[in-house]
């Protein structure tokens, strides 16, 4: 396949940049280490624990842990450039401008992470701080009155519009079962098998 895209690439009178092409091994968590040597033109790729793809950091374990703290980190910095300068009211616009697009950003890949809470964490900081909100006080109120979303209900309504506008996608109970039972209508989820990844990438490719 990589002398393929080699050769794609020189019919196009492009150049493969070694130096700066990478490729990430995916694996379980408990998978050994295996000293996998990828090479074109007698010149080798370095392999990376995670690669950077549409705004989106993809380890190579798809834990997404690279990704939040990467958000994490952005969200500091921009409540740190903003929290000093612009009054108090203004504060809840610049949270949906810069920080709330950041956590929102591709959430629905990341946000069911096991370390998500992360993200959740930092946004009730955030909101104390806006809000001039004691550490020990509940947010619950403060997010309803603000009408901002919690990182959980953010992720879940997304979820819900993405497969509400992408019904084309899935398959129904209907399509795989001559039984009108009373969940005839509902969305039939597969169950992903290693041999069902590997049949899809084939088709992908």
């Amino acid at each position: 396949m990589l002398q393929d895209i080699y050769t794609c690439f020189s019919i196009s009178l492009l150049t493969l940049n070694f130096n700066k092409t990478q490729y990430v091994e995916f694996r379980t968590k408990n998978y050994y280490n295996v000293n996998t040597q990828i090479q074109s033109d007698q010149k080798g790729i370095t392999n990376s624990t995670g690669i950077k793809f549409l705004g989106l950091i993809i380890d190579d374990t798809l834990s997404w842990k690279q990704h939040i703290e990467h958000v994490v980190n952005r969200m500091g910095n921009a409540l740190r450039n903003i929290k000093y300068v612009v009054p108090i009211n203004a504060l809840r616009v610049m949270c949906f401008a810069h920080i709330h697009s950041i956590m929102s950003y591709g959430i629905i890949f990341w946000g069911g992470s096991s370390i998500a809470n992360k993200v959740f964490i930092l946004q009730k900081r955030i909101i104390r701080i806006i809000t001039n909100t004691k550490p020990r006080d509940s947010c619950r109120k403060v997010l309803k009155n603000m009408e901002i979303m919690t990182l959980y209900s953010q992720y879940i309504y997304l979820l819900i519009l993405y497969t509400v506008n992408n019904k084309h996608l899935f398959n129904s109970y209907n399509k795989i079962c001559k039984y009108k039972t009373r969940n005839i209508n509902n969305l039939h989820f597969p169950t992903l098998t290693y041999q069902s990844l590997i049949k899809e990438h084939i088709q992908l490719v």
